[in-house]
């Protein structure tokens, strides 16, 4: 399924899309179920009493050093005196490890991702994931999810000095690409997906059902929402759903 690189021939949108980058979790993947297993092991070890699903879903986006400082901040502002015992570097070494064992192993692609994906690669559409999760987690999930081969570039949130929604990381995918900011789409569920296409310079598209901290997309106002990744790969192509 590797992508030739080739530059797409006639497509459907108004332009035609040479490349359409993806966010990872909440996007192609539903990765919540692990992640909340592996944050709760880690505070588990430390004697920290688990957090709900609910709770832990509205800390993804920024990798998991920002959710799990999050959610150790939330838990020193209610036990501050249990918090101060407690080394919050050592309960993030925690969560690398246990997240080194369930990345990847629940996650499930949304429906249709993988037939989207297929479409626009057939297309010569050049496909990227974007993510702020850590690489080795990210290719542990795209492996496991079997999306991995779809991609010509995967860059977590320490591939690059920034991560989203600085401009820089979209910016250099589509360099590397080899292809034009005003003919790429980068696609995600949350804000931060949202400013990251901004800030590059590039077309911000959304999906409505991910995560987002629990607040609709549309309040992001994304250029475009797509129900689904199969509807946004017919508007790409110019195929029917």
């Amino acid at each position: 399924m590797a992508d030739d690189g080739a530059a797409p021939a006639c497509l459907g949108g108004q332009l035609n899309y040479q490349i359409v980058s993806f966010d990872l979790d909440g996007t192609l993947v539903d990765t919540a179920v692990e992640i909340a297993e592996a944050t709760n092991r880690a505070l588990e070890e430390h004697g920290i009493e688990r957090r709900t699903l609910a709770e832990i879903k509205t800390h993804i986006g920024q990798g998991t050093h920002e959710l799990m400082r999050s959610v150790f901040a939330q838990f020193a502002a209610q036990q501050p005196d249990r918090a101060a015992a407690i080394r919050f570097e050592d309960v993030m070494a925690s969560l690398q490890a246990h997240y080194g064992d369930t990345a990847g192993t629940v996650a499930a692609p949304y429906e249709g991702v993988p037939e989207a994906l297929e479409s626009l690669q057939r297309a010569r559409v050049r496909l990227a994931c974007v993510t702020n999760k850590e690489l080795r987690y990210a290719r542990s999930v795209l492996l496991n999810t079997r999306l991995g081969d779809f991609f010509s570039l995967t860059l977590g949130g320490d591939s690059l000095p920034f991560k989203k929604p600085h401009a820089s990381v979209l910016q250099y995918a589509v360099t590397t690409l080899q292809g034009e900011l005003q003919s790429t789409a980068h696609v995600g569920d949350s804000h931060i997906d949202v400013a990251a296409a901004r800030n590059a310079g590039v077309s911000a598209w959304a999906v409505p059902y991910g995560y987002n901290a629990g607040v609709p997309i549309a309040a992001a106002n994304p250029e475009r929402i797509f129900p689904t990744l199969l509807q946004l790969a017919a508007y790409v192509t110019g195929s029917r759903v």
